[in-house]
């Protein structure tokens, strides 16, 4: 903590408090001038008080659950001027808030009695009331809310809210109650001996704001009610700010943030502007297609309402005739913006336009527009709502849920939100499905066991719902959708299921399959014991797991085969099962250049999560973390650090399957007798192959992906998000493992690209050209219908969204093509053909008189 409101000359002294240590640090520059360590003392301090134009410094807080210490220090020197302490044998609950210089409150271990302490002059007087005296009718332990506002505190029950101000010796006055939910900003000085604050109440719709001084609770500088939309939830701050009228009386702006982290100012009754700041804070992003355009059938209801339809039309006319205002006008240009194809709310051919479902920190869900990013709707869920049974929500992931295709086109397409009741992982996890067209929260379950890992199945119901299995903390695994015809299709494939889980603290990775139903309390029909079928232990003294990737479940191999040099045929080996997971030793866990390269390394393992077998693994010696992978059909590739080139550095791994080895012969292939139809189980030792290399390179990365495609044809490059928030894109070819120096003739045919140390950095290579996305987080890739395009979403403070054709657009024409010149060419060509015939048909007549 800081001392703040107060304004530093050269001579002042800054006083920080961190860590159980208080620091003086001189403002002229900025050395420390002397430390105070309370950690030593079994001192937990709550407030570190300074009155203004005071050398005192006041260090408060508890010794024990009973005990309150206060220290006074000089300022100048931190000579320790008093130290009183004073015994409360019901003890203290929660953290104590600063009434003023010289006075503070706090609640006893009950919460039913009100503890206000003085220590004018150092010397330590309390005084005790119970909460009955101050709020009636209480239910429950009472919960302070600091204010900022001097001599005011509030005190908030299951009830009431009640705003206290400290009056002479301890006494308590209770100015304001109110059974709404409240905001209260800090306090604003408007001249040199008044201060206002603002207060906001939650009523049904609206929202209600005061402006108070905060000496004079009875009398208000401003009061309005503003209608709010209610899937905003409740205002969580307030910031207030001040101008002069023309009638020089003060007039007050007011910034609000809701519980959906959005942004809005408020001025004279009126929402001036709004921002949706939440979607600075996106944890997981799916996608979604839009309904397809049928002949006859209208998609009104997706878009638009048949009153906005017939308003279209009329502002249409009205334009036509000359008779539209310049409002009017915006709002035709406004129509003409979302009619036109990027921005329709239909399926395209090329599968270019689709839904962005993103889930934010606060619980909101977006549905974002690929073709203009606006927001088709937005949705706080009432499951991420702090409620009695749920005190503190936490969004965790997004699934696609039931997902229609053609012949079941009258159902929409449904996202599966998965959250939890609580920072821990043993806490009760709570799953809501939302429709995708419009938002809507359809159901949500609150469940009654913990959810620690979520495992989507490859395997759909009638109604194309997705099958999910939920592990809980105790290694029992639920089965969802709780139908019979999904425990049906589940009971078939039940000894063909297999995962795993990761304890990054532990270092270890172990295997889990299905066992037989679950027995005891929580036994139900849709409940499963689970089984460890192997585990991978990573020694803590030499090994920590810094980083684990898996292939995406939706990714398309187009070809098992891979043509390479001489004609000579190499198979990829692939598998959905395999793990990347990189390990650094404990000393290299730290930062950059924390450790020699002596004692620190990096081991990258290739682990079967089926059987557990380690199929390759390598050691990088003289690096560490942070560790960024993208693992994609036959390879993977991950960037980390070199100490001993004090450079970045990205290896490839490409592991090729040898059982089909001997599948090269053309015949064999003609007649049959090969094995690629052949039965394949993990279980039976795999003969494998890897390739591998590592090249430097200029960046530090935040995030890495792959394009993906939907036939898997075109060829791969990858998406590095820099340090510089940009997103660049690297050929795959860059990261081929048989790069050589000096590459033959067969190979420089096959596109190989002769070796460098170093990964080249081609300015025109930036998705993001010259733009920048803040806070770079997350880039998400997504196949269009389209072979030759992928689509690219980055989020962070920023979005970016683009499409990417990293083979260009080979199946396709350009935007810019001259569809004109090509019907001139082609009537010319039929016109020229007539022609000629004509002319061929008379000269043979002509023949024939002779």
């Amino acid at each position: 903590t800081v001392q703040t409101n107060l304004k530093f000359d050269k001579d002042n002294v800054l006083v920080v408090f961190s860590n159980g240590r208080l620091h003086a640090i001189s403002c002229i520059d900025g050395e420390v001038l002397w430390k105070k360590d309370f950690e030593a003392e079994s001192f937990e301090v709550q407030q570190v008080i300074q009155p203004p134009g005071s050398d005192l410094i006041y260090v408060v807080g508890f010794a024990a659950s009973y005990q309150f210490e206060m220290y006074q220090i000089n300022a100048k020197n931190g000579e320790l001027l008093k130290h009183e302490s004073a015994s409360f044998s019901s003890g203290f609950s929660g953290e104590v808030s600063l009434v003023s210089t010289e006075t503070v409150v706090a609640l006893d271990s009950t919460g039913s009695i009100l503890l206000t302490i003085s220590f004018q002059d150092g010397k330590i007087s309390s005084q005790q009331t119970p909460i009955s005296n101050l709020v009636e009718d209480s239910l429950g332990p009472a919960v302070i809310i600091p204010l900022s506002v001097s001599g005011v505190f509030a005190i908030k029950t299951d009830a009431v809210t009640v705003f206290i101000r400290v009056i002479g010796e301890g006494k308590l006055e209770v100015v304001e109650k109110t059974t709404h939910e409240i905001a209260v900003s800090d306090a604003l000085s408007i001249s040199e001996d008044q201060q206002a604050f603002a207060l906001i109440q939650h009523a049904s719709s609206e929202i209600h704001l005061t402006v108070k001084l905060a000496h004079d609770w009875d009398g208000n500088l401003l009061k309005e009610s503003v209608k709010m939309d209610r899937q905003r939830g409740l205002v969580h701050k307030v910031f207030i700010n001040n101008y002069i009228r023309t009638d020089r009386s003060y007039g007050f702006r007011v910034l609000i943030v809701m519980e959906d982290h959005s942004l809005l100012l408020l001025q004279q009754g009126e929402i001036v502007w709004s921002r949706e700041d939440g979607l600075a804070s996106i944890i997981d992003v799916t996608t979604s297609e839009l309904p397809v355009e049928r002949n006859g059938v209208s998609v009104a209801k997706v878009e638009h309402n048949l009153f906005e339809w017939l308003k279209g039309h009329m502002l249409k006319l009205k334009g036509t005739l000359m008779l539209a205002s310049p409002e009017d006008m915006a709002a035709i240009q406004s129509m003409r913006l979302k009619s036109s194809e990027k921005s329709k709310m239909t399926r395209d051919h090329n599968g270019f336009r689709k839904l962005l479902i993103v889930l934010t920190r606060a619980g909101k869900l977006f549905a974002l527009h690929t073709g203009d990013g606006r927001i088709v709707w937005s949705h706080l869920l009432q499951s991420l709502h702090k409620s009695e049974a749920c005190q503190s929500p936490i969004g965790l992931n997004l699934y696609q849920w039931q997902v229609p295709h053609h012949h079941a086109m009258d159902e929409n397409p449904s996202v599966l939100v998965v959250s939890r009741c609580g920072p821990s992982s043993d806490t009760p996890g709570v799953l809501s499905f939302v429709d995708t067209y419009t938002g809507k929260e359809l159901s949500s379950l609150s469940l009654d066991h913990a959810v620690v890992q979520v495992i989507p199945l490859p395997y759909t119901d009638s109604t194309e719902q997705r099958l999910h299995l939920v592990i809980n903390a105790d290694k029992h695994a639920h089965l969802y959708p709780k139908t019979s015809e999904a425990l049906s299709i589940f009971k078939r494939e039940f000894l063909n299921i297999y995962w795993y889980s990761v304890e990054d603290q532990n270092g270890i990775i172990k295997g889990h399959a299905l066992k037989c139903k679950c027995t005891g309390k929580v036994a139900d029909e849709f409940c499963f014991d689970t089984r460890d079928l192997w585990s991978v232990v990573f020694p803590s003294e030499s090994e920590k797991i810094v980083a684990t990737v898996t292939r995406k479940l939706n990714e398309v191999v187009h070809t098992q085969a891979k043509v390479v040099a001489d004609q000579d045929v190499m198979y990829k080996y692939i598998s959905r099962n395999l793990l990347f997971v990189a390990t650094v030793a404990p000393k290299g866990s730290g930062e950059i250049g924390s450790v020699t390269p002596e004692e620190s390394w990096l081991v990258a393992y290739l682990i079967d999560t089926v059987t557990g077998r380690i199929l390759h693994r390598v050691t990088h010696h003289g690096s560490q973390g942070p560790v960024h992978a993208v693992f994609s059909e036959n390879w993977v590739v991950y960037h980390y650090f070199n100490l001993r080139a004090h450079r970045y550095e990205m290896s490839v791994i490409e592991i090729y399957d040898q059982s089909r080895a001997d599948n090269k012969d053309v015949w064999k292939l003609v007649l049959g007798k090969h094995n690629l139809t052949s039965p394949i189980s993990l279980f039976s030792r795999p003969e494998v192959i890897t390739k591998s290399q590592s090249y430097f390179f200029t960046h530090s990365l935040k995030a890495i992906a792959v394009t993906s495609t939907a036939k898997g044809i075109t060829s791969k490059q990858l998406l590095l998000g820099t340090i510089g928030d940009q997103v660049l894109a690297l050929d795959k070819r860059f990261l081929d493992p048989r790069r050589t120096v000096n590459p033959t003739q067969a190979e420089k045919e096959e596109g190989i690209i002769p070796l460098t140390d170093s990964l080249p950095i081609i300015p025109q290579s930036y998705v993001t050209h010259a733009l920048r996305v803040e806070g770079l987080r997350g880039i998400i890739t997504v196949p269009a219908k389209l072979e030759s395009t992928t689509l690219v979403f980055a989020h962070g403070v920023d979005l970016f969204f683009t499409q990417l054709a990293p083979s260009r657009t080979y199946d396709s024409l350009t935007e810019d093509f001259s569809y004109a010149l090509l019907l001139i060419t082609i009537v010319a060509l039929v016109a020229a053909i007539f022609v000629t015939w004509r002319l061929s048909e008379r000269k043979e007549l002509q023949e024939k008189w002779r």
